[in-house]
């Protein structure tokens, strides 16, 4: 996603979620309201869940392999400097150099595809593919070939212009449901309202509003507007205004949506880290842990090899032999 407009997010709860009342709420807009309340209590106690899950399978990942995923990063690194001087000797034909490009290409992106590292300047250097693009003065419009052509390409702005209203509309939406996501003043003068203890005669109805509106207080004072959300959803009796609930019920269905869609990143995004457990895990990780040994041996003696060009020349031959591009 990219998701790359941050996410509206209410700020943490102070106190566990109170148990609904048995009774139904009065009017379908109370109803929607505590249901979207509870929804998104839900979903951020799953983001929580994944989040510390996620974090400790990174840690316990790197424990393990760690260290020999970086001995492997360190012996690719290696390669670098004898593949490159070997282009500036005048030994290699032609062939030979541009193969020598190929593995010196191969070898960045298998270090940035699989370990994340930054081989920007490597593949801009011998990818031209991944070079950016020079800056170009815009090219003159040129008619259609064809009515079809000219269809296909109004089609495509008309789509673009939609996409951007569409586009204009999320964010307005957003900042609306922020602005009113981030309003505690509001949530706090309607709960005072109905819960201020000096307008109870009943000593223990106002003791028991007296230990509420504390609460109340110090949420507000904490600017914790979704404790404030879970206070109003607890009021059954003298409901605040059904427009009112309406509005903070929309506003926390795009809470949902943002919530589902940092979960869907966490889960699948690039910078997720998800796999088995258990058993299974840690048969993966001893399995991993070989081979990333094995590679950082095998790359130490090619290291040794492409050191002399003659060497060098005959692991090329291994290469193309065996239909790789790359070590």
């Amino acid at each position: 996603m990219n998701l790359h407009n941050p996410a509206i997010d209410l700020p943490a709860a102070q106190h566990v979620p109170v148990k609904q009342p048995a009774e139904a709420p009065s009017s379908p807009a109370q109803q929607a309201f505590r249901q979207a309340v509870q929804d998104v209590e839900s979903l951020r106690q799953r983001l929580r869940d994944l989040k510390a899950e996620q974090a400790d399978a990174r840690r316990r990942y790197w424990q393990q392999v760690g260290p020999l995923a970086q001995t492997v990063v360190a012996a690719r690194r290696a390669l670098y400097q004898p593949l490159e001087e070997a282009l500036l000797l005048g030994y290699f034909n032609r062939g030979e150099e541009r193969q020598i490009v190929e593995v010196i290409v191969g070898n960045a992106r298998s270090l940035q595809d699989r370990f994340g590292e930054d081989e920007a300047e490597i593949l801009q250097k011998y990818d031209p593919a991944t070079k950016p693009p020079r800056p170009t003065q815009p090219e003159p419009a040129t008619e259609p070939s064809s009515h079809e052509e000219a269809a296909r390409q109004a089609k495509a702005t008309r789509k673009t212009k939609a996409e951007r209203a569409a586009e204009a509309a999320a964010q307005q939406a957003r900042e609306e449901q922020q602005r009113l996501l981030s309003n505690t003043k509001t949530v706090y003068r309607q709960l005072a309202r109905v819960n201020h203890p000096d307008l109870e005669r009943d000593p223990e109805r106002a003791a028991a509003k007296t230990t509420r509106m504390q609460r109340i207080t110090e949420a507000y004072e904490a600017n914790d507007l979704y404790t404030l959300l879970q206070l109003l959803a607890e009021d059954s009796a003298e409901a605040p205004d059904d427009n009112l609930l309406a509005r903070y019920t929309q506003a926390l269905q795009q809470q949902q949506t943002e919530l589902k869609q940092q979960l869907n990143e966490l889960k699948y995004g690039a910078n997720g880290f998800s796999g088995s457990t258990g058993k299974k895990q840690e048969a993966e990780l001893r399995q991993l842990k070989r081979h990333l040994r094995a590679e950082a041996e095998y790359l130490a003696h090619v290291a040794g090899i492409i050191a002399e060009p003659a060497g060098l020349r005959d692991a090329l031959k291994d290469l193309a032999s065996a239909e790789h591009d790359t070590f």
